[in-house]
């Protein structure tokens, strides 16, 4: 398949730049995959579509404050920082810019420093390993003086951090916000429990390779990232035990449903506890495993998550339900609307 495959036309000014105020007013429009119907409702909404005896399966990742700005220790020219992941004590993989200027050896001061690290190791693409050093708790000193790491694609600034985590966010560790969590509330979960819907929770930290554009023509040719997920068994065993009793299993996110389809494909379709990393690839035609519907945002034109709701839905009726977002004046991608798809 092609990567213009997958493209559409979106107005640049349907890209959310701030959130609603209300995370539960978002629109949300449904796809039936049965009779290929679309509906425009609420994500308030999202409950009559719940039946009880399903399972929803929420991503609880939680976004560092990944964005840092320093100062090389020799110039005093001003670097920026943004942490992927770590590898072991205080040595992070980053991505630099102006990444010229950080060679191995190199020194880079944050804050009054409180904070100092230096350059181990040069990688492609503005990537670096660096060692950090301070005093106290690392999370502590990030959390005063570290921001939160918005898509490039938002321009604006964020007022209230909070509002890129989710309700439920507990495990640090994301470059980015698994955003199609975000329309929930504590209130609307509690209603979801009290229907009778088991809610269940995966780890999948979200890595900047979700924003990375496909550089090559044909999508079978295109190098996956890897990102690090965890289930644990009493998770594992909520949703095995629906998914026996003829439940389904509702997906929120591509993250959830990414780690989901990783564990049934490693485990002849069962879901069992587990972690580790995982590259899974989800275009037309792959079968899916786990899931039986999936709550998503809308995605960026050509982007592998656009292809991973077309295996799901078909490529056609999801470009039909894009269009019609657009044509509704939907609000697209992290801090935009959301969709269902049954």
């Amino acid at each position: 398949m092609e990567i213009k495959d997958f493209d559409f036309d979106l107005p640049e000014e349907l890209i959310a730049q701030t959130p609603l105020k209300d995370r539960t007013s978002s629109r949300l429009l449904v796809m039936n995959r049965a009779n290929e119907t679309i509906e425009h409702r609420h994500f308030r909404d999202i409950i009559d579509y719940l039946n009880p005896g399903d399972c929803l399966v929420l991503n609880d990742t939680k976004v560092l404050p990944a964005r840092l700005y320093g100062s090389k220790k020799d110039t005093g020219a001003k670097i920026e920082i943004l942490l992927l992941h770590q590898q072991e004590d205080d040595v992070w993989e980053v991505l630099v810019k102006p990444a010229k200027k950080i060679k191995s050896g190199t020194e880079i001061v944050f804050g009054h420093g409180q904070l100092h690290c230096v350059c181990l190791e040069e990688k492609k693409h503005g990537g670096r390993m660096v060692k950090f050093a301070y005093e106290g708790i690392f999370m502590e000193v990030l959390t005063e003086l570290g921001e939160m790491p918005l898509p490039p694609y938002i321009k604006e600034q964020l007022s209230d951090q909070s509002r890129y985590q989710t309700v439920y966010a507990r495990e640090q560790g994301s470059a980015a916000a698994p955003t199609a969590g975000l329309h929930f509330t504590t209130d609307l979960l509690d209603q979801v429990k009290a229907k009778g819907i088991e809610v269940a929770f995966v780890t999948l930290h979200v890595g900047l390779g979700t924003f990375r554009p496909v550089s090559v023509d044909t999508i079978e040719e295109h190098d996956m990232h890897s990102e690090f997920y965890h289930l644990s068994k009493e998770n594992a065993q909520k949703i095995s035990a629906v998914k026996k009793a003829g439940g389904r299993v509702i997906a929120v996110g591509t993250t959830s449903t990414r780690t989901l389809e990783t564990i049934a494909t490693e485990h002849n379709g069962e879901i069992v506890p587990a972690s580790d990393w995982t590259s899974i690839f989800i275009y037309p035609s792959y079968e899916f495993k786990a899931i039986d519907g999936l709550i998503t945002n809308f995605h960026l034109p050509k982007s592998t998550l656009v292809m991973l709701v077309s295996a799901l839905a078909g490529r056609d009726f999801i470009l039909r339900a894009y269009q019609a977002a657009i044509d509704e004046r939907y609000r697209f991608f992290s801090f935009g609307d959301a969709m269902l798809i049954l």
